[in-house]
């Protein structure tokens, strides 16, 4: 009778630790990193990518790494690089088209080219894909705006004005107080990480246009992008909210968003710089 007794005491005993162990395990959070931000850039199936609404150019060509101009090119795209909801981009050289051509973007910023097949850079902004089925069309007049069936107008004039050419960056501006958390790496983070407090100022890096704003690149939250001139673009991710739209002009420590942790399980700001479409190291370039 008492070994019976031993043998049930000792099955309980198993029973109770099993319990308790699943409890302990089930409670424990998941370790995750301080930032989701893409450290590797996303591949597109069949080398293409299908616009989806809210996509700009400058966008897709974020997302895999490419410079804008290489993209527009190999679509037949033309400023100010119009495109819409479904539509299919080639992220590869066309396979009809010759290693000349398809280095046109690059050489033509660089003066090397004085004719291109492109037009000649207007001073009307990027559309982002926001029309599901209307074509865009260009509008008369001074105020150079364009018009979607979906989206409100976005005003290009004004004081301050910046045109898509080539006048050199002159001065960076760090974009946000704080302690630099992550530093820029080839084989990780394509940018760096700043810390800083919940609602803390964003300013832009340098004078510039903003080509994206919103959330639709996993990984960076609310995201804004401003191109600075043909070869520069800066990025600034995990805002809480953002303050400036698509089309609009900014100038060196404007503000333009206030720090949040959107896309991040912390409050900090992910900042980067690509040039011809490749992310540099934004120390490199910030003041000392």
């Amino acid at each position: 009778m008492r070994s019976g007794w031993r043998v049930t005491g000792s099955l309980t005993l198993v029973l109770i630790v099993a319990v308790l162990a699943g409890c302990s395990s089930s409670s424990v959070a998941p370790v995750e990193s301080a930032s989701k931000t893409p450290t590797r850039k996303a591949s597109a199936p069949n080398g293409a990518h299908i616009v989806k609404r809210g996509d700009t150019l400058y966008s897709i060509a974020w997302r895999y790494r490419l410079d804008y101009r290489q993209v527009a090119v190999w679509n037949a795209i033309h400023e100010p690089f119009t495109i819409y909801p479904g539509q299919r981009l080639r992220l590869t050289q066309p396979p009809v088209m010759s290693s000349t051509t398809a280095s046109q973007p690059r050489a033509a910023a660089s003066g090397g080219i004085k004719k291109t097949p492109l037009p000649a850079p207007s001073a009307s902004s990027e559309k982002s894909a926001r029309a599901p089925d209307a074509a865009v069309k260009a509008t008369s007049g001074k105020s150079e705006s364009k018009k979607t069936a979906s989206a409100p107008s976005l005003q290009k004039s004004g004081k301050g004005a910046v045109k898509d050419g080539n006048v050199p960056v002159k001065r960076w501006y760090w974009p946000a107080k704080g302690k630099v958390i992550t530093s820029f790496s080839q084989s990780g983070s394509k940018g760096i990480n700043i810390a800083g407090k919940l609602g803390q100022p964003i300013l832009a890096a340098y004078n510039g246009r903003v080509v994206y704003s919103g959330s639709g690149l996993i990984g960076y939250g609310q995201l804004i992008i401003v191109k600075h001139n043909k070869r520069y673009l800066s990025a600034y991710a995990h805002n809480n909210k953002i303050i400036v739209k698509e089309g609009d002009t900014v100038t060196g420590g404007q503000r333009i968003a206030e720090m949040g942790r959107s896309g991040s399980n912390r409050t900090m700001l992910h900042f980067e710089i690509r040039r011809d479409g490749k992310p540099i190291d934004p120390v490199r370039y910030l003041p000392k």
